[in-house]
């Protein structure tokens, strides 16, 4: 039977969840945690590391330890969002050869896509240990406010990752699934979502079953990682003050001053005051100096009261967007980590006019709604109705530089529209289609998702063809566009698949090579297993040989004593054949001992 896991494919962390007997669990890892950290390493001798383990050695090895790609996916390298990145992580970013980001680590090059399919690799492992089985499909979630751009790329991760992703949903939505997961109610609810790096709201409706997204806003570059940057600045400069380095400039120092504002941050959640402390962070003069500074809930809420405040400037948008007001939303839920935080709890509470429910963990819940997802899509039981709606306007490019919109943000999706264009010179022969996503009435401000030509336009005078444009939206929030050329026939379509300078070859070649890394690691987990098997087999026969040396002849005696040499001799060669070959003579020989004893 096919299984399909649910991912949150999260900034900080991710989390996988699956539906057993029809109920959604979340997935601990092989360290027995709920998620795991969102970050990969590449070690000087070129192995790669994900979640826990590159976590840990990020201090030492910070140059070539990467976290927080997924802001970075499916962006433009020469985007503000990349340039403020590579202001506070010690990895580099390049321009990849399509203008797309490439992340550089153990010197090579790698797309964000890549990065987020060794996460997604690793969550499916996850799953995998626990069911025993393979799992082959996925529900992913996504920002509600990711554009199509990231939404294509999300995709290519998880086919990098040897996923068939079923269906991609917005994280909001999924949190929403989870918490009417069984209720028979009809309710109002606000999605309140601030992880890592992103912030979503969504006003959506849920009756008997039916979810129905009503408006949607965010910012893909808003979380927890700008909360903790202020701090790392707080800290940085406070020691600047003091001791006139600025510790922003060493790439280990900044690495602890990371992990220290992330510990800080969460301490101060439920404590009034604490007192951060690096010991041996730098030196002068070839002295030690350590960094030691108080820090209060209250200095904490000062530093980053702008960015809670901008939470509440989108959902004011997305509250007078959704047609209800503060009365008719009956629910807040809280999702992503930082809403841990009393500062935001309160500003949201505030802002709605009621408590926020927090029944449920904001770190599971997304993962949990994306299983519930997956498992009706395989027709498990009876499954909720998604009606989600995409977050920002598409359009095309018009004459003059104008932006037309075909399909207004907040349209329920999947959906299709249409609208009728014409030439703007005599004998015009071909029509460029410039298909762009935003909201301003000028198209280049707003962002190109791709772009073709309509040609075989018979000649007439201008504004005499009819060019019928047609968007289409499917349950994924990933576009498709036609032209037709009513005249003629003539069509033209594509689908809007951007890669963010993946090639068709290059993706080919990444699959297949995770495909021969998978045969190399079963290969290694094999010949470990059956190296612990000999050595075990090799033990017992050292301990109980001397209790029947005496009933034994010399020469089985000395065979069995020179297994033990070549058990040695082959584990050191790490020759599987031979390692075969005396796992089947030691247990013959405990076979003869065993006769022996009796």
């Amino acid at each position: 039977m096919d299984r399909v896991i649910g991912i949150d494919l999260g900034t900080t962390n991710s989390c996988v969840a699956v539906c057993e007997d029809g109920e959604p669990r979340v997935i601990p890892n092989r360290g027995g945690y709920p998620t795991t950290p969102s970050i990969v390493a590449v070690t000087e001798a070129g192995k790669r590391l994900v979640g826990h383990i590159a976590k840990r050695q990020a201090v030492t090895n910070s140059a070539n330890t990467i976290f927080a790609a997924k802001r970075l996916i499916g962006r433009p390298f020469k985007s503000d969002e990349v340039a403020r990145t590579q202001e506070t992580v010690a990895y580099q970013l390049v321009e990849g050869p399509d203008g797309d980001t490439r992340i550089v680590a153990g010197n090579r090059e790698y797309s964000v896509q890549e990065i987020s399919s060794y996460i997604l690799q690793e969550m499916k492992k996850v799953a995998e240990e626990h069911l025993g089985m393979e799992v082959a499909k996925a529900v992913v979630t996504v920002p509600a406010y990711y554009g199509d751009s990231q939404r294509q790329a999300t995709k290519i991760a998880g086919e990098i990752a040897g996923l068939d992703v079923i269906r991609i949903i917005n994280e909001p939505t999924a949190a929403a699934l989870a918490y009417g997961f069984e209720r028979q109610m009809s309710r109002n609810v606000a999605v309140y979502d601030l992880g890592g790096g992103t912030f979503d709201i969504s006003i959506m409706t849920v009756d008997e079953g039916v979810y129905e997204v009503l408006s949607t806003s965010g910012d893909t570059f808003l979380g927890g990682l700008d909360f903790d940057n202020r701090i790392i600045d707080f800290l940085a400069e406070s020691f600047l003050g003091q001791q006139g380095i600025d510790l922003r400039q060493d790439k280990i120092a900044l690495q602890r001053l990371k992990e220290a504002a992330e510990n800080a941050k969460c301490e101060l959640s439920f404590k009034s005051s604490l007192e951060v402390t690096l010991p041996f962070i730098a030196s002068k003069d070839n002295v030690p100096i350590h960094l030691q500074q108080e820090l209060t809930q209250k200095q904490l809420e000062d530093l980053v009261g702008d960015l809670v405040e901008r939470t509440i400037a989108i959902c004011r948008s997305a509250q007078e967007n959704s047609g209800l007001t503060m009365d008719e939303i009956d629910d807040v839920i809280l999702v992503g980590g930082q809403t841990r935080m009393p500062l935001v709890q309160k500003k949201v509470e505030d802002f709605f006019g009621k408590p926020a429910q927090k029944g449920l963990n904001p770190d599971e819940v997304v993962a949990l709604g994306a299983s519930i997802q997956g498992n009706a899509l395989i027709g498990e039981g009876e499954g909720p109705l998604l009606l989600d709606v995409t977050p920002k306007t598409l359009g095309i490019a018009t004459v003059g530089g104008g932006f037309s919109r075909l399909i207004p943000r907040d349209t329920t999706i999947p959906v299709q529209k249409s609208h009728s264009f014409t030439t703007v010179t005599d004998n015009q022969s071909a029509v460029k289609i410039v298909v762009l996503q935003g909201e301003s009435d000028q198209a280049a401000e707003n962002e190109l998702l791709g772009e073709f030509l309509l040609g075989g336009i018979r000649p007439a005078p201008k504004a005499v063809p009819d060019v019928m444009v047609t968007f289409s939206i499917d349950a994924d929030g990933i576009v498709s566009v036609a032209a037709k050329d009513r005249d003629t026939g003539k069509e033209q379509s594509i689908t809007v698949t951007l890669s963010g300078g993946i090639s068709k070859d290059e993706l080919e070649n990444l699959v297949n090579e995770r495909l021969v890394a998978e045969v190399a690691e079963k290969e290694s987990d094999d010949l470990a297993k059956l190296t612990y098997h000999v050595e075990s087999l090799a033990g017992q026969l050292k301990n109980k040989l001397p209790l029947v040396e005496a009933t034994l002849g010399s020469e089985q005696v000395d065979a069995f004593v020179a297994l033990g040499v070549d058990v040695k001799r082959a584990i050191q060669g790490r020759d599987w054949d031979s390692l075969k070959q005396l796992e089947t003579e030691l247990q013959d020989a405990l076979d003869i001992i065993g006769q022996q004893a009796t």
